[in-house]
């Protein structure tokens, strides 16, 4: 299947350096940081990791934490729960900015 995105992309992320290798250095320094162990577990991390993929609609993300999760020991319930939480989450922040729909129409029908 064709799609835009190029799954082999993926592999050609560190490549970034290859235009800017100071600020590529930098936040592959930065992104291994955020993903050790502290006071939320590596595990925990890519949970979270997978549903703001979600949420940002990387597909390369996707692939990634998918692979990343089930390394780390999460199970597909797990995955799948966290992607509820991720359309949970946008389908709720759609509905509240309906308060400011309601504010606007409100204001112009009184």
């Amino acid at each position: 299947m064709k799609t835009y995105y190029n799954p082999e992309d993926l592999k050609k992320f560190g490549n970034i350096a290859e235009f800017e290798k100071n600020l590529a250095n930098k936040f592959f320094s930065y992104y291994g940081e955020v993903f050790k162990d502290g006071a939320l577990t590596a595990r925990e991390k890519s949970l979270i990791a997978l549903a703001v993929a979600h949420a940002i609609q990387c597909p390369y993300c996707i692939d990634a934490y998918s692979v990343d999760a089930l390394e780390k020991g999460c199970d597909e319930a797990q995955m799948m729960e966290a992607v509820h939480v991720t359309a949970a989450i946008r389908g709720g922040a759609s509905l509240v900015h309906g308060v400011q729909m309601m504010n606007k129409v409100k204001e112009l029908t009184m």
